[in-house]
C-alpha cells in the first residue's frame, strides 16, 4: 500500500510539472494534450494510447524530450496498473531521450528513475532498486521529492534486511520532515519498526502510538492504516487479542480507502488471528479480493501490451507499404520457397502419419495382450487358489458341511463374475487375524501340520485394507504351492512387527522349490509383494525344505 501511495504522490507532482511544459507546446502535439485529458477523466487505456501516438509525433518532430516525457508517463501508468515488467522496460527506454546536462529536464529524469526503482522493487529486486533511487536523488532539486525517494530507498534496505541502513535514512527524513506532520509520523513509524526488527527487545510502541495520534489528528487514513498494521504485527505473538483489534481497524480503513492491497494484508492477519468460526469468512473474502487484484492486473498487462502491439503494427504496416516494390520483386521467390516448404511438410506429415498409425496398432496389440495377462492373473489369484483352498478343506474335513460348501462356491462364483466389472475383493477390517488364520489352517491335514505364531489382531491395526488383501492372496498362493508341490509335514509361519514394517517368516520341511522360478504363481507373488512396497526372498530353494521371508511397510 505505502509504495503505491508514494507513487501517487510522485505522479501528482510529476503531472503538475509536466502540464506546465505541455501547455507551452499545446499546439505542437495534439496527441500529448489529448493523453492528459483522458488521464484526468480516468480513461487510462485511451491516455496510454495517445501517449504512444504523441511519442511518435515528437520523434517525427525530432523532439527527444517530448518523446521521453511520453515514455515516462506511459511507464508510470503501467506501474500504477501492476504491469511492472512493462513499466520497467518503458522507463529503461526513456533514459536515452533525456539530456543529463540540462537541469531543466531533471524533473523528468528523477521521476523516471524513481519509477524504475518502484517497478524493480515490486519485481523483487530491491538491491537494484537502490541504484535507481540513488539516481533519482542525484537529479532531485526539490526537498519533498528527495524525501520521497529516500523513503523508497529505506524501504529497499528494509526489504533486504539491512535495518541499520534503513534507520540511518529514516533519521535523515525525520529531521528534514519536522514541519510536515504526515511525513514526520511516517518516518517515526518506520524508525520504530526497524529498531524493533534490529533488536527484538526494543519496544516500538511509543513511536507507533505518537505517529498514530498525529495521523488521526491529520485525518491521514493511509497513515492510520499503516499504524494499525504495524501495531497488529507487534502484538501478534505477545497479545493476540490486541493484534486482532488492530487488524480489524486496518481492514476497516483499507475498505474505506478502497485499497485492495491493504485489504489483503489485513485479511491475512485476520485469518490467522480470528476465532475459528470467523476464519472461513475472512479467508473467502481474501480469496475474492486477491482474485480481483490478479484479474485486474492481468487485464492491465494484456491491455497495455495489446495497445503497444497495435500501434507498433500500424507503424510496421506503414513501413511495409513503403517497401511494397521490393516485396513484389521477391514475391515469386518467396512463393516458390513457401510451396517447397508446404510440399516438404506434406511429405513429412504423411510419413509421420504412417509411422504413428503403426505405433498405435502396436500399442493396441500390446494393450490386448496385457489385458489378457491381467485377467489370467486375476483368475489364478482370485479363483484358482480359492478353488484349491475349498478342495483342501473338503479333503481334510471328515464330514462335508453341504451348506458351508455351497456358500464358499457361491463366493467363488461371485468373484469370477465380478472380475469382468473390475471389482476388487473386499477384506473385513474387523477380524483380519481370524480370517488369515482360518485360511492358513484350512491347509492342515493328517499329513501336514500348520503352526502359526504371532498372528494377533493388534498386529494388523495400522495396516491398510489394500495391503491386507494383497497379503492374504500371497499367503494363499504360498500355501497352495506348498500343498501341490512340497509334500511338507510341518509348516511354520511366524508374524512379527517392528517400528515401520511387518515381517513374515514361512518355513516347511518339504522337498523345496527347484523349479520355483518357472512358476507363474511365484511370479504373481513377487508382483503382489512389490505392489505394497514389500520384498520377498527364498532360501534353500535347491535343497530339502524351504524358508521364505516377506516384509512390507505400514500403509
Amino acid at each position: 500500500m505505502k509504495y503505491l501511495h508514494l507513487l501517487s504522490l510522485v505522479v501528482l507532482f510529476f503531472l503538475s510539472c509536466t502540464e506546465h511544459v505541455m501547455r507551452e507546446k499545446k499546439n505542437d502535439n495534439f496527441y500529448y494534450d489529448q493523453a492528459f485529458t483522458y488521464r484526468e477523466k480516468g480513461m487510462i487505456d485511451s491516455s496510454f494510447f495517445y501517449f504512444i501516438k504523441a511519442k511518435d509525433l515528437f520523434l517525427q518532430q525530432k523532439d527527444s524530450l517530448g518523446a521521453g516525457k511520453c515514455l515516462v508517463n506511459m511507464a508510470i501508468i503501467s506501474n500504477d496498473k501492476g504491469d511492472y515488467f512493462g513499466s520497467q522496460e518503458i522507463s529503461l527506454n526513456a533514459i536515452s531521450y533525456f539530456d543529463v546536462k540540462n537541469e531543466d529536464q531533471y524533473v523528468f529524469i528523477r521521476s523516471n528513475y524513481n519509477n524504475l526503482g518502484i517497478a524493480t522493487q515490486k519485481l523483487g529486486d530491491a538491491e537494484h532498486a537502490l541504484g535507481f533511487y540513488n539516481s533519482a536523488i542525484r537529479f532531485s532539486r526539490d526537498s519533498l521529492d528527495t524525501r520521497v525517494y529516500r523513503n523508497n530507498m529505506a524501504t529497499s534496505y528494509q526489504l533486504l534486511g539491512d535495518h541499520r541502513a534503513a534507520i540511518s535514512v529514516y533519521k535523515i527524513i525525520l529531521m528534514e520532515a519536522s514541519k510536515n506532520k504526515k511525513e514526520y509520523a511516517r518516518a517515526l513509524t518506520n524508525i520504530s519498526y526497524n529498531k524493533w526488527r534490529l533488536n527484538p527487545s526494543y519496544n516500538p510502541l511509543t513511536g507507533y502510538l505518537i505517529a498514530l495520534r498525529i495521523r488521526q489528528n491529520e485525518k491521514d487514513l493511509w497513515g492510520q492504516n499503516s499504524s494499525f498494521l504495524h501495531l497488529s504485527e507487534y502484538y501478534f505473538e505477545k497479545m493476540p487479542d490486541s493484534a486482532l483489534l488492530y487488524a480489524k481497524l486496518s481492514y476497516r480503513v483499507a475498505k474505506e480507502l478502497n485499497s485492495a492491497d491493504d485489504q489483503l494484508i489485513a485479511l491475512q492477519k485476520l485469518v490467522r488471528l480470528s476465532p475459528v468460526q470467523e476464519t472461513k469468512q475472512y479467508f473467502e473474502r481474501y480469496k475474492s479480493v486477491n482474485d480481483s487484484i490478479q484479474n485486474a492486473r492481468g487485464k492491465a498487462k494484456n491491455q497495455f501490451a495489446l495497445i503497444r502491439y497495435q500501434t507498433e503494427k500500424h507503424k510496421a504496416d506503414f513501413l511495409n507499404a513503403q517497401a511494397e516494390n521490393i516485396h513484389r520483386r521477391n514475391n515469386i521467390l518467396i512463393q516458390n520457397f513457401i510451396l517447397a516448404i508446404l510440399i516438404a511438410i506434406l511429405i513429412v506429415g504423411y510419413i509421420w502419419y504412417k509411422k504413428r498409425k503403426k505405433i498405435l496398432q502396436q500399442e493396441q496389440e500390446l494393450e490386448v495382450k496385457n489385458t489378457k495377462l491381467k485377467y489370467v492373473k486375476k483368475i489364478h489369484d482370485r479363483v484358482a487358489n480359492k478353488v484349491y483352498h475349498v478342495m483342501s478343506e473338503v479333503e481334510n474335513s471328515p464330514q462335508v458341511d453341504r451348506d458351508g460348501l455351497l456358500d464358499k462356491l457361491e463366493v467363488i462364483y461371485n468373484i469370477s463374475r465380478d472380475i469382468s466389472y473390475e471389482n476388487e475383493e473386499v477384506i473385513s477390517a474387523d477380524n483380519y487375524a481370524e480370517q488369515l488364520s482360518k485360511m492358513l489352517q484350512s491347509y492342515s491335514s493328517e499329513i501336514t501340520e500348520v503352526l502359526l505364531v504371532g498372528n494377533e489382531e493388534e498386529l494388523w491395526i495400522e495396516i491398510g485394507n489394500a495391503s491386507k488383501t494383497e497379503l492374504l492372496l500371497i499367503m494363499q498362493e504360498l500355501m497352495t504351492n506348498m500343498r501341490k508341490h512340497s509334500y511338507a509335514e510341518t509348516v511354520v509361519i511366524k508374524f512379527q512387527k517392528s517400528d515401520s514394517t511387518v515381517s513374515i517368516l514361512y518355513s516347511d520341511n518339504g522337498v523345496g522349490m527347484k523349479d520355483a522360478a518357472k512358476k507363474n504363481g511365484l511370479a504373481n507373488t513377487e508382483n503382489r509383494i512389490k505392489s505394497i512396497l514389500g520384498t520377498i526372498t527364498f532360501d534353500n530353494i535347491n535343497e530339502k525344505g524351504l524358508m521364505i521371508n516377506l516384509s512390507f511397510p505400514f500403509s
